[in-house]
């Protein structure tokens, strides 16, 4: 096989392959045997036909394009490795030849057009400055989460008026749209809290103020789904209506919700709590400015080819109208770009993926989709995800190269120190204390399982960075 390369823009670039006989012998008998498998003709048994009358009965053509779908792809993979071309997408493959006179001496030459990650010249992303927010908790923030805690702990009790914010009602729901049910926007004896927020938009409005037996309507117009941006006409029935009447905030609340004798240390206690919250959150912003800022005056171009792949994977549903698909183009592009700019500072970094990162990755995302660490490493086997999630992990830890060395301060201009966020004494002594009151041998399965999963991810990727369908 001969190859050879030219790069026709900062994104793309073109791989000539020519096979040889020698190369396309190997995939020929392939297709040979599998066409064989498949027709029936007089006189042989079915896979037992010889080459040459299957050639004059299909022709040598239809016999080349069944070899070159095992070849061509073969063929860019070795051409990719010999000239170091790391790919983006799937490669356009483009055959000027006609295969019907293509003889048995003939080479078979094509072209591989694919799409690679622009060079960036990096900046100088170590000590950059930011700001974020104050984050200072107040008597009002403590009180709030006491009252959340106190709530944990709130007896209900069925009442006769109607609805009011804090109450916990129980309904009936009915969706119909078109004049069909709709099942996923349907179901009976729900239960919950008025004004928490937990329902899709509408539907606290809807039923506050109503009354037992009361029915209701309104509507809802999902954003995603199989019913995007078609109406559905919610049907709700209160079928009951219960109050919540919190227990006191004294010293035997304190007893009975915590570790602590008294109110005082227990709002202590949430004070801790919320300031390391606070702080948790001004990293988070750091991060994120931090990420915008670094793309601020950097003109990193997008391959065309790839973003067009990810536009056809996300609205292969047929949903959403001109103006979502342009609103998903524009992100999915800063995506890109924020990922080509990661994959770099990794690389001048030198960042590596260990087991230990991707295991405490899987730990994290397995619980936000409802699965277990193997159910979320099956999930993204089939999804073909296994190095998009390597090439993420690598991309947070090159960004957490970035935010250690950067200068934060408040906007009070206070030094904004995110090392007090490291695990000390007392925070190991409280994870141990919880973990004593956690059931632990399904703690320990947990584990077990995450890091078996992350060492069949690692086994299964090359670890190379890999764009994710945001879908």
């Amino acid at each position: 096989m001969k190859s050879t390369t030219e790069t026709v823009s900062p994104t793309r670039v073109n791989i000539s392959i020519e096979l040889e006989p020698a190369d396309l012998k190997p995939a020929l008998e392939t297709a040979y045997r599998q066409i064989a498998q498949q027709v029936n003709i007089p006189g042989f048994r079915k896979g037992k036909v010889p080459a040459k009358l299957l050639e004059q009965r299909f022709g040598r053509g239809m016999v080349l394009q069944e070899a070159l779908q095992d070849a061509v792809p073969r063929a860019i993979t070795d051409a990719l490795v010999e000239h170091e071309v790391d790919a983006l997408g799937t490669p356009n493959v483009v055959i000027d030849q006609d295969l019907s006179e293509v003889g048995e001496a003939d080479s078979i030459s094509f072209v591989a057009e694919v799409d690679v990650r622009p060079e960036i010249e990096l900046p100088d992303y170590r000590g950059m400055s930011v700001q974020v927010a104050d984050a200072e908790v107040t008597d009002e923030d403590v009180d709030e989460q006491l009252t959340e805690l106190r709530g944990r702990f709130a007896k209900v009790t069925p009442v006769e008026r109607a609805v009011a914010d804090g109450d916990v009602v129980v309904v009936d729901v009915k969706g119909v749209a078109d004049d069909e049910a709709v099942e996923e926007y349907s179901g009976a004896g729900m239960s919950f809290e008025v004004g928490a927020g937990n329902m899709i938009p509408g539907f606290d409005d809807a039923v506050r103020g109503a009354s037992e037996g009361d029915v209701v309507e309104f509507l809802h117009v999902p954003t995603d789904g199989d019913y995007a941006d078609r109406e559905i006409t919610l049907s709700v029935t209160v079928k009951g209506v219960r109050e919540r009447e919190l227990p006191e905030a004294d010293d035997d609340f304190a007893l009975m919700a915590s570790e602590f004798d008294t109110i005082d240390e227990l709002r202590d206690d949430l004070r801790l709590r919320l300031e390391r919250s606070k702080l948790v959150d001004q990293g988070i912003e750091a991060r994120d400015k931090l990420a915008e800022a670094l793309l601020e005056d950097l003109d990193i171009p997008v391959p065309q080819q790839l973003l067009a792949q990810l536009m056809e994977q996300h609205f292969s549903d047929g949903h959403g109208d001109e103006d979502h698909r342009e609103e998903f183009a524009g992100e999915t592009m800063h995506t890109l770009r924020s990922q080509f700019l990661l994959d770099a500072i990794a690389e001048a970094e030198d960042v590596e993926v260990a087991q230990d990162d991707i295991s405490a990755w899987i730990m994290q995302q397995a619980p936000r989709y409802g699965m277990t660490p193997d159910q979320f490493v099956q999930a993204l086997l089939q999804a073909d995800q296994l190095n998009a999630a390597i090439g993420d992990v690598r991309r947070a830890k090159a960004l957490s190269v970035v935010l250690e060395a950067a200068e934060i301060t408040d906007a009070s201009g206070r030094p904004v120190d995110l090392k007090a966020l490291d695990v000390d004494d007392e925070a190991e002594e409280d994870e141990a204390e919880l973990e004593d009151e956690l059931d632990d041998e399904a703690e320990e399965e947990a584990h077990l399982a995450a890091e078996a999963a992350a060492e069949a991810v690692i086994d299964a990727g090359d670890g190379g960075p890999g764009p994710l369908d945001r879908d």
